[in-house]
This record gives structure tokens, sequence and C-alpha cells, in this order.
């Protein structure tokens, strides 16, 4: 994929991504032999945000700003 997608599309994906696990938590004893399946899930998410100019480590801060962290900075 290597075109962008529409803003309703994309607003969509961002909802998704914020529910998805994080790489990190994704390993062989959770999510059995499917776990590879699932990194890789994660990381063609994660290449169409970033495709379309959006920080994945930023998603969640925008679609939940009440739920985010204050900077202490």
């Amino acid at each position: 994929m290597s075109e962008k997608i529409n803003d309703d599309a994309l607003q969509a994906l961002k909802i998704a991504f914020i529910y998805m696990p994080k790489a990190i938590e994704v390993n062989k004893f959770e999510y059995g032999d499917r776990y590879q399946t699932v990194l890789e899930h994660i990381q063609i998410v994660r290449e169409t945000l970033l495709l379309n100019d959006v920080d994945p480590e930023e998603v969640y801060g925008e679609i939940n700003p009440d739920g985010t962290p204050r900077s202490s900075y």
C-alpha cells in the first residue's frame, strides 16, 4: 500500500490502533502460534499511519486527549 487513505478511513484506523495491543505486549504465551501474525498486523497499521503523516506514538493523545498525561517539562 503506497497511497494515502481518505480522512474517514484514517480516523477509523487511528481509533482501531489505540485498541490494538502494543508490539511489546505480544508474545507466544499470550497469542500462541499467531503471535508473529499479530506482530505483522501491528506493523502494517503503523506503516499505514506513517504513510499518512501520522505519528503512531501520538495517536492515543489525539483520540483521547483527556486520558493523556500532561507533560512535566
